[in-house]
């Protein structure tokens, strides 16, 4: 580890690379199956996709336009650096396969880009994709990211997901299986869910062939049919404030496989778009704050985790 209280992301960037890696977030105009109906519509309840893609990621722009924008606001001060191509906004295994593979293969000729991060769905996975994957994860650095968010099917069901946990699951087996790096996402605090189920997800995830694990806080954001629910029925929802969410990711940590790489704690939407929580704090003094924490409660990640 290269602190000791949990894993991080860098031990596996620098088991590939010698040199700094940075994440370029794409925008490839994809929708998702929740979206256009053919599984629902409106899209999750908490999505606004606007509060994570960056200023240079848009709808109407190339690959290669996003790359040389993200590229150049970051090797003005890192000539040296190489990077990730990240397709981030909605669902990106969600359209045809030639379409799809032209839009991987697109960025993985841009000068300076030496992997892809796919995030997408876990019922938006094929096997000829899939497949695909197997054979250019054997030329380049490559992890395939799970939007799960929680484990509950009553959650996912009352979020407008339009998947279930058991659908998660056999799709991290079978990208795992490919020799695939796979990761996940939850979101902590979805409504209607205790402190006591949030920790169960650790144990639930823990038994997944997974690579990385991202966390975020629950956000409301601007624009969203859970931010209406939230101003009709506050008493659905528990906003930590800074203190109690750090002190429930370590409680989360300490139950969660030592063997994952914890990619982040939480997600900072623009302040334009967030309604709550706002505690003021950018990414690396949160991460301050974790690590003070694991220290004073002398604790680490994967304590309580038991096979």
């Amino acid at each position: 580890m290269d602190n000791r209280y949990y894993k991080e992301f860098g031990t596996l960037l620098s088991k590939h690379f010698p040199y700094k890696v940075q994440k370029i977030s794409i925008n490839a105009g994809f929708t998702c199956p929740n979206r256009d109906g053919s599984k629902a519509v409106g899209g999750c309840t908490y999505c606004n996709n606007q509060s994570f893609s960056p200023g240079y990621g848009g709808k109407q722009r190339s690959v290669s336009d996003q790359l040389r924008d993200g590229i150049a606001f970051f090797s003005y001060k890192y000539p040296e650096m190489k990077y990730l191509a990240y397709f981030q906004s909605y669902t990106n295994t969600y359209d045809s396969i030639d379409k799809l593979i032209s839009l991987y293969e697109e960025a993985l000729s841009y000068p300076g880009v030496v992997g892809l991060i796919i995030g997408t769905r876990p019922d938006c996975m094929p096997d000829e994709l899939l497949d695909y994957f197997a054979e250019l994860n054997k030329r380049t650095f490559l992890i395939i990211e799970y939007g799960l968010e929680s484990t509950l099917d009553s959650t996912l069901e009352f979020i407008n997901r339009g998947h279930t946990h058991a659908e998660s699951v056999d799709a991290i087996h079978k990208t795992a299986a490919k020799g695939i790096y796979t990761g996940a996402h939850l979101i902590l605090g979805l409504p209607n869910e205790s402190r006591e189920q949030v920790l169960a997800h650790a144990g639930e995830v823990s038994k997944l062939p997974l690579t990385t694990l991202k966390l975020h806080q629950l956000q409301l954001i601007k624009g969203t049919v859970m931010a209406k629910q939230y101003r009709e029925h506050p008493e659905w929802f528990n906003l930590f404030d800074a203190d109690d969410y750090i002190d429930l990711i370590i409680d989360f940590s300490e139950r969660l496989n030592p063997d994952f790489i914890i990619e982040r704690f939480i997600s900072q939407s623009p302040k334009q778009l967030l309604i709550a929580p706002d505690w003021g704090l950018k990414n690396f003094e949160f991460t301050a704050k974790v690590l003070k924490r694991f220290a004073e409660r002398e604790t680490w990640q994967g304590r309580l985790f038991y096979k």
